[in-house]
């Protein structure tokens, strides 16, 4: 976990000790999003911004960026977005529109904003853009299932093990 703090960018919240909020905790021990080069930028209750460069290994047949690398970028925003305050904090649904086409090389900036919260519910909007052009529109349903910050734990069945 303390190997991947570097990605975690300097502007991002933490809380008056100093140690990493909730967001930034779970950001941190992303095993998925490191693998993709994915970093966050900025984090604040509700909100949330990361970044990540297309490499070639990110293309399709088409020559365009395979749509799932762009919902995996948008869906990070998003969990740090829903998960800014805590208690952890999962997707209930999600959908994604691509506008634009994304090639190898581009750097990707996708925005999380908090919409509603009711309840244990959430909804919130995330744009992704390359440079100023937006590429694609997300939408996250949000449901706190976690007291706590952390991780979830889960049990594993016999057959598991």
């Amino acid at each position: 976990m303390f190997g991947r703090l570097h990605r975690v960018v300097e502007s991002v919240t933490r809380t008056t000790q100093g140690s990493l909020g909730p967001a930034e905790a779970m950001f941190a021990a992303d095993e998925a999003s490191a693998r993709l080069g994915i970093e966050l930028v900025e984090s604040g209750a509700g909100k949330a911004v990361c970044r990540m460069r297309v490499t070639r290994a990110m293309v399709n047949g088409h020559g365009i960026a395979h749509g799932g690398h762009l919902f995996l970028l948008a869906d990070t925003a998003f969990a740090c977005a829903c998960n800014s305050r805590g208690p952890v904090t999962v997707a209930a649904g999600a959908d994604i529109a691509f506008v634009a086409p994304v090639h190898e090389d581009d750097v990707l900036t996708a925005t999380a904003e908090e919409r509603i919260l009711f309840g244990r519910n959430g909804v919130y909007d995330v744009t992704v853009r390359r440079g100023d052009v937006v590429v694609a529109e997300f939408r996250g349903r949000s449901r706190a299932v976690g007291g706590g910050a952390g991780r979830l734990q889960h049990p594993r069945s016999r057959d598991d093990r």
